[in-house]
């Protein structure tokens, strides 16, 4: 239904504009705030609203929910809020519809970028259409316990040794299916490929949008080949064919059922693997450089901005809120470094390298050292800015994967029918 509604938006463009209730008032008025997690604290809140005048209201929204609401109020050029998620996956359709503000309109966009090293991710057509809100990247993790019953001692930094590792794992018996992979037909098997590709030496699209994945010899191709490859030959269990990324992580990696997931999400460790409640291998988990081809290779991020739809009633109050909300104390305060008082539930860790590192410094964030070293190499999945038509894209790769993984069509029927979309969507953009 969504990437209906943004089809027939692109065809309406012209029809997209700032909202006719628009006002540069800062004082005295009243923002909605519609995000996916819930709100800062109540005490925290407050003292913004005292300090600037301006009153928060905040709605929680699940991500799915929130982008039909995005897209339902920018088409029929209504109110829906004056701040809400901007997801690297669409900023190019924002940019190309204009739903959105342009950031550098209301904030400082180049000195905040030197602090936060995913800015690249909410830029489309050199413009700045979200402020990173949380520092979400792909990352690799292993259970540093099972690689060392199985005589691993030295972490893997090629693909060719991780993939040795994974077999060993399995042939020392320490883990039947010592990998974790979620075939499901959903966006974590996408973005998963995206990681493995770039890990294989390789791009998925480029600048024009066209297909980078069809030659046998290319990145993409062989990180299909090599995903496809771990399910038939037993590194990945064969329920893993619809498990989908967060099962994978709770279910497999957090029970020890795997020992390595190539393509985990940062904050991972602390949030799920480390939790003795739901986990088994609480201590066990940690994160290491992803594997490339001869060493180890940058990390593909896939963080949530934060941005000002052109049907906002306040949005120069609503910038205002954003820097606040993404200043480097708050984002520390929001992931733990003050105290389980000022913590965001469900929050990332902090899209700010100085806020990281405050987080480190307070002992609020595992392996903070590392997460944040990670995050400076982080780059972004498309080097040029997400296509417009990234639903539908994302859509072919995670169905077409899945069905290869189940044997109803082979690799190399796979990624043609991947790079057909691609190149028939490009065509049309």
């Amino acid at each position: 239904m969504l990437a209906g509604a943004v089809g027939l938006a692109l065809i309406a463009t012209g029809c997209a504009g700032s909202s006719p209730a628009a006002s540069n008032q800062t004082k005295g008025v009243t923002i909605t705030v519609a995000w996916t997690t819930p709100a800062p604290p109540a005490a925290a809140l407050a003292q913004f609203t005292k300090s600037t005048g301006i009153h928060v209201v905040w709605t929680n929204i699940d991500w799915d929910s929130l982008q039909t609401k995005i897209t339902a109020a920018a088409t029929a050029h209504t109110y829906f809020a004056d701040v809400t998620d901007v997801d690297w996956s669409r900023v190019g359709q924002l940019g190309k519809l204009g739903w959105f503000y342009p950031m550098s309109q209301f904030v400082d966009v180049k000195s905040m970028a030197a602090d936060m090293p995913q800015m690249s991710s909410f830029e489309s057509g050199g413009t700045v259409y979200g402020i990173p809100f949380d520092s979400s990247f792909m990352v690799t993790t292993v259970n540093k316990a099972m690689f060392k019953k199985a005589g691993i001692t030295t972490m893997p930094t090629t693909m060719a040794q991780y993939t040795t590792d994974l077999k060993q794992l399995k042939a020392k018996g320490v883990s039947s299916t010592p990998l974790n992979i979620p075939f499901a037909a959903a966006e974590g098997l996408s973005t998963y490929w995206y990681e493995l590709t770039n890990a294989m030496g390789g791009t998925v699209l480029n600048a024009q949008g066209k297909p980078q994945f069809t030659d046998p010899n290319s990145g993409g191709y062989q990180a299909a080949e090599w995903m496809v490859n771990a399910i038939k030959t037993g590194l990945v269990p064969a329920g893993g064919i619809n498990v989908t990324d967060t099962e994978g992580f709770e279910t497999l990696m957090a029970k020890g059922g795997a020992a390595s997931t190539l393509s985990d999400y940062s904050g991972n460790v602390g949030s799920i693997y480390d939790v003795p409640s739901s986990s088994s291998v609480v201590g066990d988990v940690v994160y290491i450089p992803t594997p490339g081809v001869t060493g180890t290779t940058d990390n593909l991020g896939n963080p949530d901005g934060i941005g000002i739809p052109k049907t906002a009633k306040y949005p120069a109050a609503a910038a205002k809120f954003i820097e606040w909300v993404t200043s480097s104390a708050n984002q520390a305060a929001w992931a733990g470094a003050d105290g389980p008082s000022k913590v965001i539930p469900e929050y990332e860790t902090p899209s700010r390298v100085s806020a990281m590192k405050a987080l480190t410094a307070s002992g609020g964030l595992v392996q903070g050292a590392e997460l944040t070293t990670l995050l400076e190499g982080a780059k972004p999945v498309f080097a040029s800015g997400p296509p417009t038509w990234y639903p539908q894209f994302s859509s072919a790769v995670n169905t077409n994967l899945h069905a290869a993984a189940v044997g109803t069509m082979t690799v190399p029927q796979a990624i043609s029918a991947i790079a057909a979309t691609a190149n028939s969507l490009a065509s049309g953009s």
